[in-house]
């Protein structure tokens, strides 16, 4: 006898981390309110335009681009409210600290995997461009080492990247320590963590989207449950909604490849294979330019594509590495800590370029 499902569980199994963050009747200054509230205003604008205005752009290179972009944008504004809020890291409690470089190691781990898999799937434009270079060269002896060239960039872009595999249980993690630390008698610690709240929510969905995009699985997909005083919260759970909907029906289809310009470019190569592994007669001449030519113009478009989120993903690690350098250079002032600059020459010589 089957058992019946269990219901969903709420995001805080256990207790809401703002009754003790933010409780009745606790007091924020006018100034610490309006510090609050811009920062989650402007999430909850960022939340409203990830949401595509079109199903066609869910795991498009420019949606994820943009994404990504955002969560640039979200981290840089944690960093201006750590500085407006004017909070000696001496003022910090232990647990925040710890908290905070615990999750920015994972962050870099989850960009170097991100970095990798881009670099990856760039490779592969090597043999797209060898494939073309020998259909331009007409012979028809040639069309073997094109076919040949096709047939590796398929077997390319069906591997699987070993670095994606920790991905998930990162994410499993940083989702659980979104349930924050209490906070005692400090109005500025409050609002530091509600931002930080806003921060990890932001990061987690959007790693979330990547490492599933990445590893063509959408069964470790999070679907997050958050706080509904959050002025950002009914953005963000329509945005999620959405997406991950989408991602689901895409995952579904049976699809090889769920982004969209490696999809095209796998398009054109199952429509040009046939043509050319059979040979080409005088009649279809005509029609093998435009196949080849399709192909080079999408090629080009999922390079361009994969170059541009590579250097948003850069940027975020680069945000990341800044801001715990910044937190563990104060730290060393305050005390004996390990030197910051040899801690971040060390996890950049990780980096994937």
């Amino acid at each position: 006898m089957s058992r019946p499902q269990d219901p969903h569980r709420p995001f805080f199994p256990f207790a809401n981390p703002f009754k003790m963050m933010l409780p009745k009747g606790s007091y924020l200054s006018p100034r610490l309110l309006e510090l609050l509230n811009n920062f989650e205003d402007a999430l909850a604008e960022r939340f409203r335009k990830l949401k595509p205005k079109d199903r066609e752009e869910v795991l498009s290179l420019s949606w994820m681009t943009l994404a990504m972009e955002l969560l640039c944008q979200t981290h840089t504004d944690i960093k201006s409210i750590i500085t407006k809020l004017e909070l000696p890291v001496c003022d910090w409690d232990d647990k925040w600290i710890d908290l905070y470089l615990d999750n920015t190691v994972k962050l870099l781990d989850i960009c170097i995997a991100f970095s990798s898999e881009l670099s990856r799937l760039n490779q592969g434009h090597v043999l797209l461009h060898c494939a073309l270079h020998n259909l331009d060269a007409s012979p028809s002896n040639q069309f073997v080492k094109a076919c040949s060239s096709l047939d590796g960039w398929r077997h390319h872009i069906s591997s699987k990247n070993r670095r994606l595999e920790n991905c998930f249980g990162i994410l499993d993690n940083l989702t659980e320590t979104l349930n924050l630390p209490k906070v005692k008698k400090s109005a500025k610690g409050k609002v530091l963590m509600r931002a930080m709240y806003g921060v990890k929510v932001v990061t987690v969905f959007v790693c979330s989207i990547f490492a599933a995009a990445f590893s063509g699985s959408a069964n470790r997909l999070v679907d997050l449950q958050v706080l509904e005083s959050c002025l950002w919260a009914e953005s963000f759970v329509d945005v999620q909604t959405y997406v991950n909907g989408e991602i689901r029906n895409i995952f579904s289809s049976g699809r090889v490849t769920v982004l969209k310009e490696l999809e095209a470019v796998d398009t054109s190569v199952k429509k040009l294979y046939p043509t050319i592994q059979d040979g080409v007669g005088p009649i279809e001449v005509e029609a093998l330019q435009n196949c080849t030519s399709d192909l080079g113009k999408r090629a080009d478009m999922l390079s361009q594509g994969l170059d541009l989120l590579a250097k948003q993903v850069d940027g975020f690690f680069r945000i990341v590495l800044t801001g715990r350098d910044a937190l563990l250079c104060n730290l060393r002032v305050d005390g004996g800590v390990p030197d910051p600059m040899r801690e971040a020459d060390n996890v950049e010589g990780r980096v994937v370029r």
